[in-house]
């Protein structure tokens, strides 16, 4: 590098899974995050590894010429949704294309690429925080996290991949907590009370779970049930919980969870099958793209004649249950207790019998299981397998394998664990569960040679 930080006007070239654009100039390759190829931006480098040059972004001096598209008024601010400024068949193609190249590392075959079903309003959960928009008068906010801001929140009024009923809600309860003076939790003074708004709907049933998380010093008040019972809404509130949290860390976490108003939990509806969804439970967030991914799942194994299947990092039991009429036993393992029981709940009220919900860690519990498995289906969390865990489920020699994952960095990775221990990776698919993010579902099967 000529100089400390050097500073450059580059037209990005190129892209690579997950998020990052990278532009070559005097044979030296300069990398950025979060940005489209085809913009011409003004970087300046901040270190080097392995001959790359990693670098910030000072300023976006043009847009892409594939910037076509008609993005929310806060894609700027938010930073939530990076191809927001696209036509949906050119963030397609983007992604097809970076995914592609990424799993050619494991598999030498056609990947498929399954777009989005819906493009819109398609997430059926958000994480909304309190904080303030970064005036001095530190006024009263509600939204998501500013872009590289770690306390100011931007208000999505225009957020286009959740249904309006998300904004109605959120701006309701800040036009409430507004009227009463209650103060947001500050995470640098450690003073004040709200902390977070979490609201949950099934995309099928239409019912909605509110989540409100404040500090222990706090009681909902009777007047903010009525206020979000009386909204005029598609859906229906059915569920209201009030948790409380005193921790120090930025995250929506539990000391103590009161149901103050309606059922324990909302239903949705898979594949004719009946979920029960808490207000901590793990369940995909775009329900129709997942019910199309779980349709295939079965498919994939429609024609099995299986004895004992695992269904591994199981969440609230979807797979398990989807997949209970292709074997005569379905292990269900999960590490988080509500969604084990959530599962166990929906297992007797869809009238299934073999499947067995156990609660821990897949890395122990699968020991106590004496009966091996004929197939596996894992849908693990980002970071992967651990890799005595996937040690272990190799050493089963199970015929066939479905690996499912939201992160496919760590999918290839895995992947190439199974390949050397002897299985053949036989397709790999790719949902778009996740439009205009740079995220993507991933789904390879994998067979003994």
């Amino acid at each position: 590098m000529r100089n400390k930080r050097e500073e450059l006007d580059l037209i990005m070239q190129e892209q690579e899974y997950p998020n990052l654009a990278f532009a070559f100039y005097e044979d030296k390759k300069y990398v950025v995050k979060n940005e489209i190829k085809g913009r011409k931006l003004r970087i300046r480098t901040k270190r080097k590894k392995n001959g790359v040059y990693y670098c910030d972004v000072i300023k976006r001096l043009e847009d892409s010429p594939l910037e076509n598209g008609s993005p929310c008024a806060h894609y700027k601010d938010c930073g939530g949704c990076l191809y927001q400024t696209l036509l949906y068949e050119d963030e397609t193609k983007i992604k097809k294309d970076m995914l592609a190249k990424l799993y050619s590392e494991v598999f030498d075959g056609e990947m498929i690429f399954h777009p989005s079903l819906e493009i819109d309003g398609y997430r059926n959960k958000m994480e909304y925080t309190f904080s303030d928009r970064g005036d001095e008068w530190r006024t009263l906010s509600l939204g998501l996290h500013k872009k590289k801001r770690f306390y100011e929140v931007v208000e999505t009024d225009d957020c286009n991949i959740v249904h309006n009923d998300f904004t109605k809600l959120r701006v309701a309860v800040l036009e409430y907590f507004k009227s009463k003076g209650i103060t947001y939790y500050h995470k640098k003074l450690h003073e004040g009370t709200l902390r977070h708004l979490v609201i949950r709907k099934a995309y099928f049933t239409k019912e909605i779970l509110i989540n409100l998380v404040t500090t222990s010093d706090y009681e909902v008040q009777d007047d903010f049930v009525k206020m979000l019972l009386e909204l005029n809404l598609d859906g229906e509130v059915k569920s209201i919980y009030h948790t409380k949290n005193d921790g120090v860390s930025d995250v929506v976490q539990a000391d103590e969870l009161i149901l103050v108003y309606g059922k324990e939990d909302i239903d949705e509806e898979l594949l004719g099958l009946k979920f029960k969804i808490g207000p901590f439970s793990f369940f995909q967030t775009n329900s129709r793209a997942v019910e199309r991914m779980y349709s295939r799942i079965q498919e994939l194994l429609a024609e099995e004649s299986m004895d004992v299947l695992f269904d591994l990092y199981s969440g609230t039991g979807t797979i398990a249950q989807i997949l209970a009429k292709k074997a005569k036993k379905v292990y269900s393992i999960e590490i988080v207790e509500e969604a084990s029981k959530k599962a166990r709940l929906t297992c007797k009220l869809n009238a299934i019998a073999n499947v067995e919900v156990i609660n821990g860690d897949v890395l122990k519990v699968i020991d106590e299981v004496e009966e091996r498995p004929d197939a596996i289906v894992i849908d693990p969390p980002r970071e992967g397998v651990h890799p005595k865990a996937l040690k272990k489920l190799i050493d089963y020699k199970a015929e066939k394998i479905i690996y499912v994952s939201c992160n496919p960095k760590t999918h290839v990775n895995d992947l190439k664990e199974f390949i050397e221990a002897g299985y053949k990776i036989k397709l790999v698919e790719v949902f778009d569960n996740f439009p205009k993010t740079s995220h993507a579902e991933a789904l390879a099967l994998l067979a003994r040679e």
